[in-house]
């Protein structure tokens, strides 16, 4: 019990005293009005403690957001029997402990039978309130999580679209051109194998362009081609080693995340014949390297960091998992978590999304007009209660809106949980899988 529940309790402790003792207690005296707390404190907290442990054990075992129906079904289970076994056990500490009123024997004979429906009534309306109102959090969570999930899947169209505008940059391209024109008239036969790999990783790139992962094997072929480019271009300037466990092969990663950092690697740092830049690409544990000797080359125009972000980005709608940035002074280092299984994608998820949500958001509006039903039944009725008691204790008439509003939300409950829409459409389903086997 948190200690805001427990200041609550306090606080209704005081209030029923209060009310209790200026109105229905005729000798005002100090010593009734400490026994009315005592009274009224122990009710408050054996009954709200109790249905507040009831309702927290529930939440954890059974929550409203993944099994609504059992949860409803247990939650009546339980809070009848929890709340039959407190009043039973409060009435008797204050009747027979407290007040000295009866003996034990009397107790349980019937004379005060009519006091523990009575209060039982009480105690199971404001346990009501209390689950409901434990629903209505659960519900608000789960629209929130709602919400969350859709600036995900916006996040991961933006992240898409970025990963397709920097997939490969322009000056990529422009240059290789350029290195191509020269090569053919120095080179033809360089030139050919060099407009080869120009057309494989172009082809590579509409290939994966839509995927969200790609095995690692396939990412290093296709990462040694775009080397053998860049070396036809710097030659001596620039060395690759690759180091990659055959083990990890059919591991995945994201696609064109070896470019993106190769060509990061290319244009931050300098790299001449006296002084090669040196990139390394290996599989360390779970995760794949890729570093090179720091050469920083100076930039006119800051870098936004555009490739390395989409890289984050894009694995974090993937996995938990992160990418780490490793810089010192000598090195800098990217390290890629390896996805030993492809997670259920965005667009698998996208081809049923809009029908669930539509049968998720039927099903919520049903089950929140059921509990704003049952929050006014146990708003309304405790008044009814109260202002009967106060007005004409003598003739009771509170019950027969009590039991008839009560009938009322037991069939509205039955509709909800256990013979609503949901119950006939698994009949629906029975039946025609019956008549499916029998042909």
């Amino acid at each position: 019990m948190t200690r805001k529940n427990v200041i609550t309790l306090a606080w209704v402790s005081l209030a029923t005293s209060m009310f209790f003792f200026f109105l229905f207690t005729t000798e005002k005296t100090i010593e009734n009005f400490g026994l009315t707390i005592l009274i009224s404190s122990m009710y408050s907290f054996v009954l709200g403690g109790g249905n507040g442990l009831i309702n927290d054990f529930l939440n954890k075992k059974f929550p409203w957001s993944e099994a609504t129906t059992k949860r409803a079904i247990i939650s009546i289970v339980a809070i009848l029997i929890t709340n039959i076994i407190l009043v039973y056990f409060c009435n008797y500490i204050n009747f027979v402990v407290f007040q000295k009123a009866a003996t034990t024997e009397e107790y349980f004979l019937g004379k005060y039978n009519f006091i523990n429906w009575f209060t039982i009534n009480i105690a199971l309306l404001i346990s009501a309130f209390l689950h409901a109102k434990g629903f209505m959090e659960e519900l608000k969570k789960a629209t929130k999580k709602e919400v969350v999930e859709q600036k995900l899947i916006a996040k991961s169209a933006n992240a898409q679209l970025e990963s397709l505008k920097n997939q490969l940059d322009p000056h990529f391209l422009f240059n290789s051109l350029n290195v191509l024109s020269s090569l053919i008239d120095e080179n033809p036969v360089q030139a050919q194998k060099f407009t080869a790999s120009m057309s494989k990783i172009y082809r590579y790139v509409l290939e994966q362009k839509d995927k969200e992962l790609v095995s690692l094997e396939d990412e290093v072929e296709f990462a040694k081609i775009y080397c053998d480019l860049l070396k036809t271009r710097f030659e001596d300037s620039v060395d690759f080693i690759f180091d990659v466990n055959e083990a990890d092969a059919k591991k995945f990663v994201v696609p064109l995340s070896l470019q993106l950092l190769l060509e990061n690697c290319i244009k931050h740092n300098l790299a001449t014949s006296s002084k090669p830049l040196l990139i390394k690409i290996f599989s360390q544990g779970d995760q794949l390297c890729i570093e090179n000797n720091l050469q920083v080359r100076e930039q006119i125009k800051e870098s936004a960091g555009i490739g390395l972000a989409n890289i984050v980005q894009r694995y974090a709608l993937l996995t938990q998992r992160n990418v780490f940035i490793e810089k010192s002074e000598d090195y800098f280092k990217v390290k890629l978590p390896m996805l030993s299984h492809k997670p259920q994608v965005a667009n698998e998820i996208e081809e049923t999304k809009n029908d669930s949500y539509e049968r998720a958001h039927k099903r919520v509006k049903e089950i929140k007009s059921f509990y704003a039903n049952l929050i006014s039944y146990c708003i309304v009725i405790p008044f009814l209660v109260i202002f009967n008691l106060i007005t004409s204790p003598n003739h009771l008439w509170f019950y027969l809106p009590m039991l008839g509003w009560g009938i009322g939300i037991i069939a509205h409950g039955m509709t909800v949980f256990a013979i609503g829409k949901n119950w006939e459409d698994r009949k629906i389903k029975e039946l025609m899988e019956k008549e499916k086997n029998k042909r």
